[in-house]
């Protein structure tokens, strides 16, 4: 029989996990941690106080950066959380760190005596990566798909491990009303612009639905009109799974590559198909005349988004639920634990260099 684990948890420190709005990662972390006790492994979250988890909470700060100003620089925040749980390392079999920003376990890994693994939530530069490399190379990275496991050529990336969602809080919505959706922070590469063209050009509603930032206000809200062009503001649990199932398709059109896209599967699992552009993750996460569209431009999207309106959303939704569930996130982790378990950090090389 397999042994459970001892597993160090450490998320950002930004928010609490699960975030009280909107924060992928944290929300992640916090179904993966959740998934891991489940499974029957011992793990230690290191995270915000006013997380709630399954876990055992190691809390450093009581509230993070984002609510507590006293809590600054950001960067020493981390650093100081991270520590907490290097400093504990005996008690663990490995420590995995969720990098919001940098990945600031790379220093620590050599020190720790145990594996820390580092899994990436942006997508990292050539520079980023050069550095890395040349400095911490034997550092284990878990890339959360294959399009930026080969933008971190040079790293030492042990497995690619898919994001999951919390698939009973995103409930089918076998009927959309008459809206499109743009779900996500407002930043030249998201796309907002290009969204609330394509919804103009097929004559749909759109729906924009993120926190108000200088990027909003500059470039977005002179276009809202309250009829055609609608905002919604931030959104988080009830109302974001009821936003994204009532839309008829959710639009994607990303100017830059990302790592994954969560909203992509929040979508789907709901039965709402996405209209995406060819960037980044996309063809990985959305299935092309299954659960949406995948485009290379905008005129593509608006000529082939009649089709993607057509798909039928049980079927969006039953594929999203089987590849998205949390079960598959845990499995792919425990792999990779387990393949690193027992292994100790290259000091000795390191010092020989």
């Amino acid at each position: 029989m397999t042994r459970p684990l001892r597993i160090a948890q450490v998320a950002p420190v930004a928010t609490s996990v699960p975030p009280p709005r909107s924060g992928s990662i944290e929300s992640l972390t916090a179904l993966l941690t959740d998934g891991l006790v489940a499974a029957g492994h011992t793990v230690t979250l290191f995270a915000t106080g006013e997380s709630r988890t399954r876990a055992a909470l190691h809390a450093t700060f009581a509230r993070g950066y984002r609510e507590d100003p006293q809590n600054w620089p950001w960067e020493l925040c981390e650093m100081i959380n991270i520590s907490a749980a290097i400093e504990r390392a005996a008690l663990f079999d490995v420590i995995h760190y969720q990098a919001r920003y940098h990945p600031f376990a790379l220093p620590f890994g050599r020190l720790a005596g145990i594996p820390v693994v580092i899994t990436l939530h942006h997508a990292p530069n050539e520079d980023e990566v050069a550095l890395w490399g040349r400095h911490y190379p034997d550092t284990p990275f878990t890339a959360i798909s294959q399009a930026q496991a080969r933008s971190m050529t040079g790293l030492n990336v042990v497995g690619v491990v898919p994001h999951a969602i919390d698939v009973p809080a995103f409930p089918f919505t076998p009927h959309a009303r008459d809206y499109l959706l743009f779900l996500g922070r407002f930043m030249e590469g998201k796309g907002v612009l290009q969204a609330i063209e394509i919804a103009r050009r097929v004559n749909i509603p759109v729906v924009l639905a993120a926190e108000a930032n200088d990027y909003y206000r500059d470039k977005v809200q002179p276009l809202v009109d309250g009829t055609r062009v609608i905002y919604a503001g931030e959104v988080a649990d009830e109302a974001k799974a009821a936003l994204l199932g009532e839309a008829r398709a959710l639009l994607y059109p990303v100017q830059a590559g990302e790592p994954f896209g969560l909203v992509l599967a929040e979508a789907t699992t709901c039965g709402t198909p996405v209209a995406a552009l060819n960037r980044g993750a996309v063809p990985e996460v959305v299935e092309d005349g299954v659960t949406g569209g995948v485009f290379d431009s905008l005129d593509a999207m608006v000529a082939g988004l009649p089709r993607v309106l057509a798909l039928d959303r049980a079927r969006v939704r039953a594929v999203a639920a089987e590849r998205f569930g949390v079960a598959r996130m845990v499995a792919g982790y425990e792999a990779v634990y387990r393949a690193l378990a027992g292994r100790t950090a290259p000091a000795a090389r390191a010092a020989g260099r």
